[in-house]
């Protein structure tokens, strides 16, 4: 697996001493399994940031430094996804992902939100969404050594939203983004995240060799799990983050009316993902 030039922390520093495969859920397994992949992949995201800032260095050694941490965020869940379950090649599944699934305009030199600022903004969304992931599975699981790791993840992807709203509020400097636009992208960015990734890289990692990739399928596969361990207040801690990028106050009246409809939104699709995968 590839190797990192600096982290704030290191793989062989976790508790893999402490592995408890009785604590292992079958479920959650399928999910981190797919997790590894995204998470490994980070490299190409890095390389499109490179892109769309190239004119700016000091961004673009940010981006590595970011990309070696996500990079070893997938190899510890792969690591524990192979001793939760010996027969997973992740190697395999890694590139049964990187061959099946591909983002077109990561060959962009320009950002596909329309500004510089509204790539910092999508991407803050994204640090949103993973750090609050990985802190509902923190809280939920049992199993010592992944519980380890998805404080490690959720404490590295909050810095890592630090770090891009702190480019955002340089850029925004030079462009000027109201925040009707800004939230217009974030909101954008927060329907992608039922896009094809997370449901290829599902696939990728759990499903039989010979099958095909059904989308609409492994997307009910996926969040149909994914949904089922956040609570309220990791909802209300997304909507914090998400205001926060728009140029929003969190923690007021209407933080709180926003939270309780995305509350109401997630238990909504989750019951419709639950029927549908019954059906």
């Amino acid at each position: 697996m590839t190797n990192t030039r600096y982290t704030h922390w290191k793989i062989d520093d976790l508790p893999w001493g402490q592995f408890d495969r009785s604590k292992v859920n079958p479920d959650l397994l399928k999910l981190i399994k797919a997790a590894a992949l995204v998470e490994y992949n980070a490299h190409d995201y890095a390389r499109y940031m490179r892109g769309i800032f190239a004119n700016d260095p000091a961004f673009q050694s940010s981006a590595e430094s970011w990309a070696d941490e996500e990079v070893q965020h997938g190899a510890a869940l792969a690591r524990w996804a192979c001793m939760a379950d010996p027969d997973f090649d992740f190697e395999a599944a890694f590139r049964r992902f990187t061959t099946g699934y591909k983002v077109s305009h990561f060959a962009a030199n320009e950002s596909v939100r329309g500004s510089q600022s509204g790539e910092l903004i999508a991407r803050c969304i994204v640090e949103t969404g993973t750090s609050s992931y990985y802190t509902a599975i923190g809280d939920a699981v049992d199993e010592p050594v992944l519980k380890a790791i998805c404080r490690r993840i959720a404490a590295d992807e909050l810095r890592h939203y630090k770090l891009f709203y702190d480019f955002l509020k340089r850029y925004l400097q030079q462009e000027s983004l109201n925040r009707i636009e800004r939230l217009r992208i974030a909101v954008g960015r927060m329907w992608e995240s039922e896009d094809d990734e997370l449901a290829y890289a599902f696939y990728a990692a759990n499903a039989p060799l010979d099958e095909t990739y059904a989308r609409k399928k492994y997307n009910i596969e996926y969040l149909g799990r994914a949904y089922k361990f956040y609570h309220p207040h990791h909802v209300d801690r997304v909507v914090a983050m998400l205001f926060k990028a728009c140029g929003l106050k969190p923690h007021t009246a209407l933080h709180g009316v926003v939270s309780k409809a995305v509350w109401w939104a997630k238990e909504t699709k989750a019951r419709k993902n639950a029927l549908a995968k019954a059906a």
